[in-house]
């Protein structure tokens, strides 16, 4: 029999991933071309080629027995300095290679810093909306979850509440920007507001508050936006980055950890991240991906044709009088519901095979997350689709 804490986790399995298997079955039914799968945010353009060209030199010329071989729980040495003065010559930061950890991916980056520093009934706040993962991750550690409501005016972090709700039990604060699911580049007036807020707060409790950044989608941003580095703003910060989307790699699972040396206890606590990769059965990070990285860190996936994808969905959406802001980053809509139940809004455009996830499932109801990581051209056929959708409701 399965432990109790699993139960309730099958239970409340992804819905997004539900929505995904949902496609799968409608696709045999009406055919692919005929379904209209927004609910992943799985990267439709390719890797840069220059991946594939690192692979294939990698593999022919390093010594297997070390490029498949154990390393360091942090990493490679040599990738991580890489990595670590590439971020310096992006961001006027000074790491070295110990300020970085290697991680599977950012969810292996979330959950080795959240168990260095979670405690029993620790909380750990979060701004809603936000990626849903975020809730297992904390009850992993036996941490609570702290959910700042949304803030439908412009979806940055509602601060008023935020205040009122950092207690002496608060541990940390997750930040995600470019957001999923909404695509808000939080500004760095905001930014700069947030962690005011921290550091009062450290000092009336006395503590450190962490302050962890979620940048999975840190890369993808339109018309020159710029997102804020936060290890410049808060020295109690983490910055956790995956390649899934910036290099479209999410089956890959690379990613690292930044703890800068700003942190109180700063060289305890990369100890303690480090281990925590063993300790949570990761041991290290892919050797051979980790290679491949560290030819390819100035590289960026193929942002201008997100960026039409953008345009098209936007204006699909606006002339059908569907309510959203225009994303600046990432790869989401967040589309207002014409009706207040947004899981029922989601079953009715099933009807026309178009596939979104309800925003309750980002703590935000009202609203639907619709993904653009996907072709052109599947776009542009689903218009009839959104027409017919709109009639709905009139």
């Amino acid at each position: 029999m399965i432990s109790d804490k699993m139960k309730k986790l099958v239970k409340n399995n992804s819905v997004i991933r539900e929505m995904f298997e949902e496609g799968k079955r409608l696709e045999k039914i009406y055919g692919k071309e005929n379904v209209y799968d927004f609910s992943l945010g799985n990267p439709n353009v390719p890797a840069p080629k220059e991946v594939k060209n690192a692979i294939i030199d990698i593999v022919q010329n390093e010594n297997p027995c070390t490029l498949h071989g154990y390393m360091s729980n942090g990493g490679f040495e040599d990738v991580r300095e890489k990595i670590a003065s590439s971020i310096n010559n992006k961001f006027s930061t000074n790491f070295n290679y110990q300020n970085i950890v290697m991680t599977v991916g950012a969810a292996s980056g979330l959950n080795i810093v959240l168990k260095s520093i979670v405690n029993l009934d620790d909380e750990v706040i979060v701004f809603a909306p936000y990626f849903s993962e975020y809730n297992n991750y904390i009850h992993n550690y036996d941490g609570k979850v702290i959910v700042v409501s949304p803030n439908t005016e412009n979806f940055e972090p509602n601060l008023i509440e935020f205040e009122k709700k950092i207690n002496e039990k608060t541990k940390a604060v997750i930040i995600n920007t470019p957001n999923n699911p909404t695509g808000v580049i939080y500004s760095e007036d905001t930014i700069i507001k947030l962690t005011n807020i921290m550091k009062k707060k450290e000092k009336e409790f006395k503590h450190q508050i962490y302050l962890i950044s979620d940048e999975p989608y840190r890369e993808l941003v339109y018309e020159g936006e710029e997102v804020p580095y936060i290890t410049k703003y808060y020295n109690n910060s983490f910055i956790v980055y995956s390649y899934s989307k910036s290099l479209s790699l999410p089956g890959e699972r690379i990613g690292y950890v930044v703890i800068p040396n700003e942190l109180e206890e700063a060289n305890e606590m990369i100890e303690a991240v480090t281990i925590a990769n063993r300790i949570i059965g990761c041991v290290n990070a892919p050797s051979l991906m980790q290679k491949v990285i560290s030819y390819c860190l100035d590289l960026k996936t193929d942002i201008e044709s997100y960026n039409k994808n953008r345009n098209l969905l936007y204006s699909i959406l606006i002339e059908n009088n569907f309510e959203c802001i225009k994303p600046q980053g990432a790869f989401y809509l967040f589309v207002k519901t014409p009706i207040d139940d947004d899981k029922e809004f989601c079953n009715i455009a099933k009807k026309y095979n178009l596939l979104f996830v309800p925003g309750s499932s980002f703590s935000c109801s009202g609203y639907a997350r619709i993904a653009y990581c996907v072709s052109y051209e599947m776009i542009e056929n689903s218009r009839k689709a959104f027409e017919e959708l709109a009639k709905n409701f009139n």
